[in-house]
């Protein structure tokens, strides 16, 4: 059956799909990878997340107001932190604060300048419009924010020596850090600018996809698509810059002292 050109999955076909992660669980057993529960666990959360989502949606699409569109963005916002946080996991204890800010700034321009300045939609909080690009904002710079945070520490404890010499010179926290805050932005915005790359070639992306499978002109979902990467690459620079420049003070004293491994288990951190 088909909706405005739009082929419709039944619970009869998405059964069948299952059969996918099956075949995944089998090839597991027979590799002895024992993934087959944390298989299991992921595809029910799949199943039970994508569902709920997609009730909440309607409901927010049908009574849509100003204040439930930002406070969903608030609730990507402190989830993504979470997710950034828990895969940076040498990251200094109170950066969540940080981390959430930084996607915050991150989610809010680049999903409303946008949906203002490009979409060009007719309510600043059409949540057809906002919620979905906000997810893809939040969801594709979360990757590369993680990657800028577990760097930046990760790279400041491989020159630990360089950077007490550095200090003890009266070389400044940022003059200290500078080097390991460039190496891990290039990290954080290297998977963005290989993705852009081969974008059309090696892969068609998933709004693209989703758009032509929809019935959508694919010259039309090609320039949504645009949109959708360009503005991805944006979100990923500044939430990793903001991220950075506001987590690596962190890891030095009121004093400018950087914080080896032993002192920071003495919580010698005022952070």
């Amino acid at each position: 059956m088909s909706v405005d050109g739009a082929i419709v999955i039944g619970w009869g076909e998405l059964a069948i799909a299952t059969v996918f992660v099956l075949v995944t669980g089998a090839l597991s057993l027979a590799m002895s990878l024992k993934l087959e529960k944390d298989l299991a666990i992921a595809t029910v959360r799949t199943y039970v997340q994508l569902m709920a989502l997609g009730f909440v949606l309607r409901w927010v699409f049908a009574n849509q107001t100003w204040w439930i569109v930002i406070a969903l963005m608030l609730v990507m916002v402190t989830a993504a932190a979470r997710v950034v946080l828990k895969r940076a996991s040498d990251a200094p204890a109170g950066v969540f604060g940080s981390a959430a800010l930084s996607m915050g700034i991150t989610a809010f321009t680049v999903t409303f300048a946008v949906t203002a300045l490009v979409v060009r939609v007719p309510t600043w909080f059409e949540a057809r419009y906002v919620l979905p690009i906000a997810g893809m904002v939040v969801g594709n710079s979360m990757t590369g924010i993680a990657l800028a945070v577990e760097r930046v520490f990760s790279d400041m404890d491989s020159r630990k020596d360089e950077i007490l010499a550095l200090t003890s010179l009266g070389a400044t926290t940022w003059e200290a850090a500078r080097p390991s805050v460039r190496t891990a932005l290039t990290a954080g915005m290297m998977p963005t600018i290989n993705s852009m790359a081969a974008v059309g070639i090696v892969f068609i992306p998933g709004m693209m996809t989703g758009q032509i499978l929809a019935g959508a002109d694919p010259l039309e979902a090609t320039k949504y698509q645009i949109v959708v990467m360009l503005m991805i690459s944006a979100a990923t620079a500044i939430g990793a810059i903001a991220s950075v420049m506001l987590m690596y003070r962190k890891r030095f004293t009121a004093e400018g002292v950087y914080l080896e491994k032993g002192l920071r288990s003495e919580g010698r951190n005022p952070h």
